[in-house]
């Protein structure tokens, strides 16, 4: 019987293990078997990802100098897992968890232990942290501002998935059910570690490296950080990079391109505006539970940007402008450009003051505070700020009165030797010496005089007699009253369009509401304004870029192209015939030429010293001096060319100058000795 039943039992257990072995051998030898992808699924859950940082794409000048770029440096950093246990939200929903346990006083006691535990490891690390020079509370702050910024965003994602008619305090009552939402709602920025301090030196590394290494949460990690190696030279223009700003969408869509909480994006000038090709692509690996690679996406770097910019010219003249000595008791705000005639590519562009891109995204705050600056530094002046441009207009509307046949080259227009009308503009000849250009030349206040003298009794003339639309249509077509500087388009984000801060200026009565008028939506000029605005002031109001890129236009002989500051993302524009009669063309260069080259010429003075030096040199300058009263302004604008054709255009503005010829002319004549020694023009004698 005995017998019997041991047979049985062994037959059950040989069944048993018949069906094991069949069993296992269908998940061994079977490996697309529905039990083999219940597996991977389980271990794909348990899956980590690790992020491949990636690098910011460079900005060169045209001669291929790096004028920025991210450097490799070493920080210590601290995972989101273990800094949260410092979080007081994330401590109070791990209780409110504990509390709905089906054991709930045991339940809070294993997490109380837990975060505990947690809580004084990070105190060590705090200790541990003093060995590199920083203090215990600078390491909490640090901590906390991560466990701020990462909670927060929790917080606003749980509201915004919830509702949006109503604030989350309406639609979720109970706080601790708030607080569960926002600790459910789980976000990629927790899975990353994020910085506390950058190690500054090989020792430092090192011993972060060896304190540290058994620690689990803390790290050394390599990353990029942007470095500007000409520091403040064509700082509003380049630009720099911070902070990511709220509410920012960009790349929103992309998950390794959307922006990390400890990251940073172009805030100004070139690094915002090409921000769609400077930003780089993260990479990402995937590893199952066995740390076996699941994927793998490579990161990709960002692109680079090509400037037109020279920043080795840049940098001299701005260092020369900077040492500049004026007849002012501050240094005065200056901005200048010059342009390369031809391709209409931005050589120089410098505004001052200016400010150190290394520094700009920590001392934003400061150098936005106008009490503490008010220069305003952060003000790219070259193409931001508006100005009245005074008699560097006045070539513009020489052109504007012969080509619309209201004078010609020898019509005279008499500048009487005293005061004028009420609402006319005073002569500063006469008011300076109850003398006049006019009477010097035997009564011929002719349009080579007049600009050569900078006659305002001839120019306001000359602009009321004007049509208030044709006055308006020249001075729209030599580039005022509308943005003239071309952005960059992004054939990958067709969407996105950015522009640099730049002014259109003002070429009406009143200031328009929008930036980005044709000039048939331009509000008038004025009957009454027409006289103020022939000698460049009234509501008139352009910017430096604006003033070189007309003088530009002059050079070619009438034909109107916009500047160029980006090399290879915009492609060199249309030129746009002003049909210009030659004749025309020829009056005003003569004038020009007589401002600098000739005796009574309002830049003589200043010139006449330097003008063998630049005749040896294969160059022929011509100019137009300026000068603005409320606000006072003086002004330089012209252009220069060689026996070869090649041709330099320009414009300076010193705010607070009083005379163009005196504070303004000078700046100039250096300047170009620098273009010619550059080689953009002339030949040089060094």
């Amino acid at each position: 019987m005995y017998s019997k039943r041991i047979k049985i039992f062994i037959i059950i257990c040989l069944l048993m293990l018949l069906v094991c072995i069949l069993r296992l051998a269908q998940m061994q030898l079977f490996t697309h078997s529905s039990v083999q992808e219940e597996i991977e699924k389980l271990k794909n859950i348990e899956a980590k990802s690790q992020l491949l940082l990636t690098n910011r794409g460079k900005i060169l000048d045209r001669n291929g100098r790096v004028l920025a770029i991210d450097r490799p440096t070493f920080w210590l950093n601290i995972d989101y897992k273990l800094s949260q246990y410092w979080d007081p939200n994330y401590q109070e929903c791990r209780y409110i968890m504990a509390s709905r346990e089906s054991e709930p006083q045991k339940a809070k006691e294993q997490t109380s232990l837990e975060i505990q535990n947690k809580v004084e490891e990070i105190k060590m690390i705090m200790e541990m942290c003093e060995h590199f020079g920083f203090e215990i509370p600078e390491i909490q702050a640090e901590i906390e501002q991560i466990n701020k910024k990462i909670w927060d965003l929790r917080y606003y994602l749980a509201w915004k998935n919830k509702t949006l008619t109503q604030s989350f305090e309406e639609a979720v009552p109970d706080p601790n059910e708030r607080l569960l939402l926002a600790y459910n709602f789980r976000i990629p920025d927790m899975k990353q570690s994020y910085s506390l301090f950058e190690l500054k030196t090989d020792t430092d590394v090192f011993t972060a490296q060896f304190e540290f290494m058994d620690i689990e949460g803390i790290k050394v990690i390599s990353k990029g950080k942007r470095f500007y190696p000409y520091n403040s030279t064509a700082a509003q223009t380049i630009g720099w990079v911070g902070g990511i700003p709220k509410g920012t969408t960009l790349f929103e869509e992309d998950p390794l391109k959307c922006y990390m909480i400890d990251e940073v994006c172009g805030r100004d000038g070139i690094e915002y505006v090409c921000e769609p090709i400077l930003r780089g692509r993260r990479g990402e690996e995937n590893s199952d539970i066995d740390r076996e690679l699941i994927s793998r996406t490579d990161p990709l770097d960002g692109g680079d940007v090509i400037l037109t910019i020279d920043i080795e010219l840049q940098k001299r003249i701005e260092k020369y402008m900077d040492s500049f000595e004026l007849d002012t008791d501050d240094d005065p705000n200056m901005a200048v450009v010059v342009i390369e005639v031809e391709s209409g590519d931005i050589l120089s562009m410098v505004s001052l003051p200016n400010y150190d891109n290394n520094r700009a995204r920590y001392d934003w705050d400061d150098l936005a505070d106008k009490k503490k600056y008010p220069d305003k530094p952060l003000i790219n002046r070259a193409i931001y700020t508006n100005y009245p441009p005074g008699s560097v207009v006045k070539p513009l509307i020489l052109v504007a009165g012969m080509e619309e046949k209201l004078v010609t080259s020898d019509y005279i227009i008499s500048c009487p030797a005293q005061d004028p009308k009420e609402g006319w503009p005073r002569c500063w000849i006469w008011k300076q010496d109850h003398s006049c250009h006019d009477y010097k030349w035997g009564n011929k206040n002719n349009a080579h005089n007049a600009i050569k003298g900078s006659c305002n009794a001839y120019f306001s003339a000359l602009g009321d007699m004007l049509d208030s639309s044709s006055l308006q249509r020249w001075l729209y077509s030599f580039g005022y009253g509308h943005k003239i500087l071309a952005s960059p388009s992004f054939p990958d984000y067709p969407e996105v369009s950015r522009d640099m801060r730049q002014s259109p200026g003002i070429i009406s009565s009143t200031s328009p509401e929008r930036t980005d008028l044709t000039l048939e939506e331009m509000p008038p000029i004025l009957p009454r304004d027409k006289k103020r605005f022939g000698i460049g002031q009234s509501t008139l109001r352009v910017t430096p870029l604006q003033a070189a890129n007309a003088m530009a236009a002059l050079a070619r002989g009438g034909l109107y192209m916009n500047p160029r500051l980006f090399k290879e993302l915009v492609q060199i524009s249309d030129k746009t015939p002003l049909n210009i009669s030659q004749h025309t063309l020829d009056t005003v260069y003569e004038g020009m030429y007589a401002v600098v080259n000739e005796r009574d010429g309002t830049a003589y003075k200043e010139f006449s010293s330097n003008l063998n030096s630049f005749k040896q040199q294969d160059v022929k300058i011509y100019g137009k001096t300026g000068s603005t009263e409320d606000p006072e302004h003086a002004w330089f604008g012209g252009f220069a060319i060689d026996s070869s054709g090649r041709k330099i255009a320009f414009a300076v503005v010193v705010e607070g100058g009083q005379h163009g010829s005196r504070d303004a002319a000078p700046l100039i004549k250096d300047i170009l000795q620098y273009t010619i020694e550059a080689g953009y023009i002339g030949k040089s004698l060094h």
